[in-house]
């Protein structure tokens, strides 16, 4: 985000601004969300809330709201992590380092201790590298 801020390669305050929010809903996707997901007392589906960032911040809403029936937290988790797992993200803390590859951990073989080949077909990564 600071390199994107710091950039000299943006002719206008509008370019910046649409890669600077181009990059936070890259960053938003790749995050886990807590949906609030409600219940009438007579069973019947009520309303549902999301998203938070956490399940304090989830309880800590239901806490203050007034309405009758129960409530459940329901993890949803980040599409933008499914599609890096397949796809790759390139520089991104906890895949794969390798120019090409990007992939997840788990996409690679186990080697001994350590990970080896990326296992997604169109990969020419060898090894993970960290």
């Amino acid at each position: 985000m600071k390199a994107l801020l710091e950039s000299p390669d943006f002719d206008s305050a509008d370019q910046m601004a649409k890669a600077v929010i181009k990059e936070v809903a890259g960053i938003l996707q790749m995050r886990d969300w807590i949906a609030l997901v409600h219940t009438w007392g007579d069973g019947s589906k009520g309303l549902n809330f999301a998203p938070f960032g956490n399940e304090v911040e989830a309880r800590a809403f239901a806490s203050k709201m007034a309405f009758g029936g129960t409530g459940r937290l329901v993890k949803l988790h980040a599409p933008g992590v499914m599609l890096a797992n397949h796809n790759g993200k390139p520089g991104w803390k906890g895949y794969c380092q390798h120019p090409e590859c990007g992939h997840a951990p788990f996409t690679h073989s186990a080697a001994s201790a350590a990970r080896g080949a990326c296992q997604i077909p169109t990969c020419p990564c060898d090894r993970f590298r960290k």
